[in-house]
């Protein structure tokens, strides 16, 4: 039965029933069985009988076979492995040393740390607490200003969830039927440029107004090359040979995203063992982490495709679609339009609901107005970026504070963030001048 402004209803309750803090899989569960049940009701059918529970039941099903999804847990498991091994203060330390000509040293240590751990984890909470604790207080002793500090942390964790092997790309690519490898292959580049933005803000600033960042003793910094040659070797190598591996096996068509996942879930493993961190109970609870956040993932999949099959079933998704044609709107306003209420979403959810549950409403759009679905999904893992970086729910900041020094202010974390929210902006309109940032790696691998 089609009844666009019921599916209005079932999408402003389920806005607000969120706020109040219900979980939000199942409140979208039981949203969709609530609506769905109205919407296939048979007169004297019993209440068990109803398709909304069949729809229910094949979501289920198919979320639960799906293969893509299985990359999941494995680049989870590859995360919380690594995070384990004790391998971030070597890495940390190695390339202090090894940076310490360059202007604010430890702050581009730390960036690039936070850049290659949390492509290696993508797992932002992880990431921004380790380095919030290691790398932090280092800085803040070191006499670096508390903003720019507190910036760099919580910007450099959140590059995970863009740069591959990210866990977000997979669930967009599960969500919008695009290939992951393919985006994998659009995101690298606008990735690493946004990295790159993040280093040169810092080099930029310290060389303007060296005493946010002043040099360390030569005492700490006066190592011979080749021991700065055999620290690298020891904590940079063979993590970045990792990481490249999976991300190469992946590009070049050796292996599935599932498949460079499992043996990067392995080389995880043996990397822990290799550092002489690998415990009976470290690997419990890795493998307790990764299926607690998979099953997040997964019930938000089961929760979302029902919700949006009896949205769509009611006409909501038509009407939406009928209302922004009328608008009469050209491809740019509606890029603008769509990344500007993705940024506005990022503020009280997380990037998982917006791209279960949002995302999926302007898929059908993309082909009316000429726009590429890997286009926008990189757009949109750019513009996810702000969510953890944005007051009043900028998760990063947050982490950072739980961990942070007491006379570090919260509002002085949002104030270190908000240059870098900044360079975020920059490369999402470098990607849109210069679309071949996202085009040309995968038509390099794959062709047009």
């Amino acid at each position: 039965m089609s009844n666009p402004e019921l599916a209005l209803l079932m999408l402003g309750a389920f806005i607000f029933i969120i706020l109040l803090g219900f979980p939000i899989a199942f409140t979208l569960m039981a949203m969709g069985v609530m609506f769905g049940y109205y919407a296939y009701y048979v007169p004297g059918q019993d209440f068990f009988d109803s398709r909304v529970f069949y729809l229910l039941s094949q979501n289920t099903f198919s979320i639960m076979n799906n293969d893509v999804l299985t990359a999941v847990p494995l680049f989870l498991f590859m995360g919380y492995m690594i995070e384990r091994s004790n391998i971030l203060d070597r890495l940390f330390h190695s390339l202090q040393v090894a940076l310490r000509a360059i202007p604010g040293a430890m702050a581009v240590a730390a960036l690039v740390t936070c850049a290659l751990f949390a492509t290696a984890t993508g797992i932002v909470g992880a990431v921004v607490t380790l380095m919030g604790l290691l790398a932090f207080p280092a800085m803040l002793k070191a006499g670096y200003d508390q903003k720019l500090s507190a910036g760099v942390i919580c910007a450099g964790g959140t590059l995970g969830i863009l740069i591959p092997p990210s866990i977000m790309l997979i669930v967009y690519g599960a969500t919008s039927a695009v290939s992951v490898v393919k985006l994998y292959a659009a995101a690298l580049v606008p990735g690493f440029v946004l990295a790159g933005l993040y280093v040169v803000y810092v080099i930029a600033r310290v060389s303007v107004t060296p005493s946010l960042a002043p040099k360390l003793p030569r005492e700490q910094t006066d190592v011979p090359w080749l021991r700065v040659i055999v620290l690298l070797l020891q904590a940079f190598v063979p993590l970045a040979v990792l990481i490249m591996s999976v991300l190469g096996a992946i590009l070049f068509g050796l292996a599935t995203p599932s498949e460079a996942a499992a043996i990067g879930a392995l080389g995880a493993m043996v990397l822990a063992i290799a550092y002489g961190a690998f415990t009976w109970g470290r690997l419990k609870e890795a493998v307790f982490l990764t299926a607690r956040t998979s099953a997040m993932v997964c019930w938000l999949f089961v929760g979302s495709w029902t919700f949006s099959s009896i949205f769509s079933y009611l006409g909501g998704e038509g009407l939406i679609k009928d209302f922004v044609l009328g608008l009469d709107l050209d491809p740019l306003t509606f890029l603008l339009l769509s990344q500007l209420i993705i940024f506005l979403l990022g503020w009280p959810l997380e990037w998982s609901e917006i791209i279960i549950i949002f995302v999926p409403i302007f898929l059908p759009l993309l082909p009316h107005f000429e726009i590429d679905p890997m286009f926008f999904g990189v757009l949109v893992a750019l513009n996810l970026q702000t969510s953890f970086l944005t007051p009043p729910m900028a998760m990063s900041a947050y982490y950072l504070k739980g961990i942070a020094p007491k006379h570090v202010l919260l509002w002085t974390i949002f104030k270190g963030c908000f240059p870098f929210l900044s360079m975020v902006f920059v490369t999402m309109a470098l990607v849109h001048t210069f679309p071949d940032l996202v085009f040309w790696l995968p038509n390099l691998f794959y062709g047009n």
